[in-house]
């Protein structure tokens, strides 16, 4: 069990089934207040990319809401993936397979889709965000240079848009937020009271 986010808050407003720094941040800069449990759910890794994206996102919530009481704040879980049609690109096993993805997404449109699962005294309501990301064209030199920070290392799609990822993107059309792994919009959807939570009201 993780301490809350937010100092000062009078409790956690969720618990988040996740272990990503980005999740964490996000609920930070929003104002929420959290606990982490990670999940060690089994993902898919096949199938159809929405479809995939959701049944990850409740596979982690309901691992950890097994676990939780009766007096729990919701449980929250998250899976963010990369497709090209109906390709999946999730996190690269190396640094070949890194690049191997990269070359691939190089100057081409892709979908980064975020579902969010929400478990809430054993009721579970789910919700995904599809975002566009257009990639520059990405000659070889470039991918070796951004292979060489690491930053891909547990990245779907093997970048991150928040930060060295940011100078392989062209366009984004759609949730920011999602990209980096947490679509707050589709989460309030799901919990609209959560921020009136969080400010104590």
């Amino acid at each position: 069990m993780s301490p809350p986010g937010p100092q000062g808050s009078p409790g956690p407003r969720l618990i988040l089934a996740s272990g990503s720094p980005q999740r964490r941040a996000i609920l930070e800069q929003i104002g929420v207040s959290f606990e982490i449990r990670v999940s060690d759910a089994q993902e898919l890794e096949q199938g159809p990319p929405h479809e995939v994206a959701l049944e990850n996102a409740y596979r982690k919530a309901a691992a950890v809401a097994a676990d939780t009481d009766d007096g729990d704040p919701p449980v929250l879980g998250v899976d963010t993936l990369v497709s090209l049609g109906s390709r999946i690109y999730g996190k690269p096993r190396d640094r070949a397979d890194a690049g191997r993805m990269l070359s691939e997404l190089s100057g081409r449109r892709h979908l980064v889709i975020s579902a969010v699962c929400v478990i809430d005294h054993g009721e579970p309501r789910s919700a995904s965000a599809g975002t566009v990301v257009e990639f520059q064209a990405l000659d070889a030199e470039t991918v070796d240079d951004y292979l060489q920070t690491g930053e891909w290392r547990g990245r779907a799609g093997a970048y991150a848009v928040q930060g060295r990822g940011a100078t392989l993107v062209r366009r984004i059309e759609g949730d920011y937020l999602s990209v980096v792994g947490l679509p707050v919009a589709t989460l309030l959807e799901l919990l609209p009271g959560l921020l009136r939570s969080a400010r104590g009201s």
